[in-house]
């Protein structure tokens, strides 16, 4: 079966674009697929970032291919234990609670359904210009439950989100980033080299450190502020005891002493 991605590594970045004409649907072996590739992300200690993105300018994905609901060969009920997703769940992404290196989502299109459940999961967005985010999910008589119900109300206001989930509103990607769930706007013609430009800043510094972030905010999400310190300091989060103890740690005090570059490895 062919494979819709595309998976490039530019120095210590994954680049991975989704090409699956017309829309970028992602039925399981797409799924599938994105999930190996974040998983190469996650266990290669040679690449500190990911970029996600979509062939063209129309439409970054339109989500789950419901061409494949449809035929059966994804079920509706219970529809994450029916069938094997890949590694991550839904679009490698939804639900990887390991992937501690970050992800960028440099959106070339419109993000709906699936495919905005899946920007979301990304760790920053920068969108082209004329993107818009929906979720049309109501009027097939189904919800958007691989990460827009989880993630969307916490994002941005309440009421909003509801919208979207109940009128199916739309909404800009000038909208998005005034609500704060899109970092950046550029012209289409200019969202890559944004992405790559972030990547590499974000690729220079000290991995652990990185990484560090989001283990600790994913672990302390919804605590009360002194549980939230006590869970950070536990010794149950490996990636930030590490970093506390690693030698990048040590490495970039003696730079910032030293008025030098620092020179990270990682470890």
């Amino acid at each position: 079966m062919t494979s819709h991605l595309e998976v490039e590594v530019k120095e210590k970045v994954l680049e991975i674009k989704i090409n699956k004409p017309k829309v970028n649907a992602i039925d399981l072996k797409l799924s599938q697929d994105l999930g190996k590739a974040f998983a190469e992300l996650r266990d290669n200690p040679d690449l500190r970032v990911g970029i996600i993105t979509g062939e063209g300018d129309k439409i970054f994905s339109a989500g789950w291919d419901l061409k494949a609901v449809n035929s059966g060969e994804m079920a509706l009920d219970n529809w994450w234990e029916k069938a094997d997703y890949g590694d991550g769940g839904f679009a490698g992404l939804t639900e990887n609670w390991n992937l501690n290196k970050p992800v960028i989502c440099a959106l070339n299109g419109h993000a709906i359904g699936g495919g905005f459940e899946l920007a979301m999961s990304c760790d920053l967005i920068i969108a082209a210009e004329h993107v818009e985010f929906g979720l049309p999910e109501m009027p097939l008589g189904i919800v958007p439950d691989a990460g827009a119900l989880q993630r969307l109300p916490r994002r941005i206001p309440y009421n909003i989100a509801m919208e979207m989930f109940f009128l199916g509103r739309r909404m800009s990607a000038q909208e998005a980033k005034s609500f704060g769930l899109v970092n950046k706007v550029v012209d289409k013609s200019l969202l890559l080299d944004s992405a790559r430009e972030w990547a590499e800043k974000m690729s220079q510094t000290a991995p652990l450190a990185m990484q560090s972030v989001k283990e600790v905010l994913r672990a302390i999400e919804c605590k009360a502020l002194k549980e939230a310190f006590s869970e950070m300091r536990s010794g149950n989060l490996s990636t930030y005891s590490n970093m506390l103890k690693s030698d990048d740690a040590a490495e970039g005090v003696a730079a910032f002493v030293e008025k030098r570059d620092p020179n990270f490895k990682g470890k």
